[in-house]
């Protein structure tokens, strides 16, 4: 059995249902939602965009609101005065430039203030169901961990490396997958070590116990042979 499909099936077991974590009732809003996700989290997110979507309920309500009333909902939340910037302009270019409606196309989506690669990738993925595999730091710690990139590549490269390694028609579901193990699993620190099953293929698991080892000999008392005295 190859690592890839291991961890397919491994992520099958322990994550079946891995879906997007960020709350959306409309299209549009997921756009907001994820380009607010950025160095911050979905939980955050949530908090912040329960009110905003109450107090602003339509494209059009969020195109014509005032800046300070839209920082005033995020401020929570990191690069909060960029994004309000943005939640404001992508309204409006939903209005103005395709009729308040969410362009599947990713170079249109990314003309969009604060979407980039990634949230283009999310929302052609979530809302389309366009197979797409975004990496977010989570996928791109655990890319690494694995051995699935290298240690000094970009998200665009382990991008590149994982839609090569894994099915097409499986990178919706691995995306979230990948991101729930790495949320809640193998989390930045203190990782779950104990209770995953794919340490075999892990650097830091084998790097920690090569440490392990080493620490051991250290403390292991000199042998002298008699010709040493």
């Amino acid at each position: 059995m190859s690592k890839e499909t291991d961890i397919m099936e491994y992520f099958d077991e322990i994550l079946p249902n891995a879906a997007c974590e960020l709350n959306y009732s409309k299209d549009y809003e997921l756009v907001i939602a994820v380009m607010l996700s950025a160095q911050t989290t979905d939980k955050s997110v949530n908090q912040v965009t329960a009110h905003l979507f109450k107090d602003f309920p339509t494209l059009n309500s969020l195109a014509e609101a005032k800046y300070e009333d839209i920082a005033n909902e995020i401020r929570s939340l990191g690069l909060y005065q960029t994004k309000a910037k943005n939640i404001i302009l992508i309204a409006r270019q939903l209005l103005d430039e395709f009729d308040g409606k969410v362009p599947s196309d990713k170079q249109k989506l990314m003309t969009l203030p604060g979407v980039g690669n990634k949230t283009a990738n999310v929302i052609r993925a979530e809302i389309f169901k366009i197979p797409e595999f975004p990496v977010d730091t989570h996928i791109a710690r655990i890319s690494k961990r694995l051995a699935l990139a290298k240690s000094d590549d970009d998200v665009l490269a382990i991008e590149k490396k994982l839609r090569r390694k894994f099915p097409r028609e499986r990178y919706i579901l691995l995306h979230h997958q990948f991101i729930h193990f790495g949320r809640y699993l193998c989390k930045a620190k203190n990782p779950d070590c104990k209770n995953c099953k794919l340490t075999k293929y892990c650097r830091e698991n084998k790097l920690s116990q090569q440490s392990s080892k080493n620490l051991n000999a250290a403390d292991s008392p000199v042998q002298l042979d008699n010709h040493s005295l």
